[in-house]
């Protein structure tokens, strides 16, 4: 497969992309759902969850709070969730910190995170927020002491609020009897599932218009093939629709057909 289809149909950019500046990312109800509930568990120094199929968007959705928080009043702590230890995510949140510490003392890092978001709170009166994406690939160890992060003066101070992103069974995990502090703590629930054609439709023209098109390059039968083929999620649609593309440029059709969509599918798992 090759590039040409973007000269072919004269787009002016990489076509279904996921890395979209944060202006160019489709609003939808859903997102704007994800968004106040985030808002709030920040308000009150809780817990979110953002949970959904892999593909449904919820690293975009993080992507879209985080960005749209103002960068002089807010600090975002974004890590990505491993299986590793607890230890291995305050590595993480050091570095997000930017905190420099010799040594991989447990008690030291934890110490150090403290200083640091209470500095930061008090200090220059930041309001913090820690995302954790893939979070259903934490330890359940990690689960059960996670929520002593959130803890400042006696458990009175909201400095930490926090967002758990990732698939379904998070939710298992946080039913487990050792993460029962932690799932104390969540105020605010969001499920990204895979939306309805109507909504793919939009979604497919959107990213078309980023691309630079002004006229419709797929048939209605090809928007059905991409929402029966990606199951509504948008990560494979990203793949179906832009391998599309890319055939009918082969062709040398001007037109998208859902014929198109399934050559396209063949080399996709």
């Amino acid at each position: 497969m090759t590039p040409n289809y973007r000269v072919f149909f004269e787009l002016q950019a990489e076509a279904f992309g996921a890395d979209i500046p944060l202006e160019q990312i489709l609003v939808t109800d859903t997102l704007k759902a994800v968004e106040q509930r985030v808002h709030y568990a920040m308000r009150t120094g809780a817990v979110a969850l953002i949970t959904g199929e892999i593909g449904s968007g919820k690293s975009t959705a993080l992507r879209y709070v985080s960005e749209s928080l103002h960068p002089a009043q807010h600090l975002c702590l974004y890590v990505t969730a491993t299986t590793g230890s607890i230890l291995e995510l305050y590595r993480q949140i050091v570095a997000a910190l930017g905190i420099n510490i010799r040594g991989i003392s447990r008690a030291l890092m934890l110490q150090s995170i403290r200083q640091q978001i209470t500095e930061l709170s008090l200090g220059k009166k930041i309001q913090l927020l820690l995302l954790i994406d893939e979070a259903s690939l934490l330890r359940m160890e990690v689960f059960a002491e996670l929520h002593t992060l959130l803890q400042f003066e006696k458990d009175a101070k909201p400095f930490l609020p926090l967002v758990l992103a990732g698939q379904n069974n998070l939710l298992d995990s946080l039913a487990y009897r050792p993460a029962s502090p932690l799932a104390s703590r969540v105020v605010a629930r969001s499920h990204l599932e895979g939306v309805n054609r109507q909504q793919m439709k939009q979604y497919v023209e959107h990213h078309l218009a980023i691309a630079g098109v002004t006229r419709s390059l797929f048939e209605d039968a090809a928007i059905t093939a991409i929402h029966q083929g990606a199951g509504g999620l948008f990560r494979k649609a990203n793949h179906l629709a832009r391998g599309a593309l890319i055939v009918a440029a082969q062709q040398k059709t001007m037109s998208v057909s859902a014929e198109h969509v399934r050559l396209a599918a063949t080399e996709l798992l």
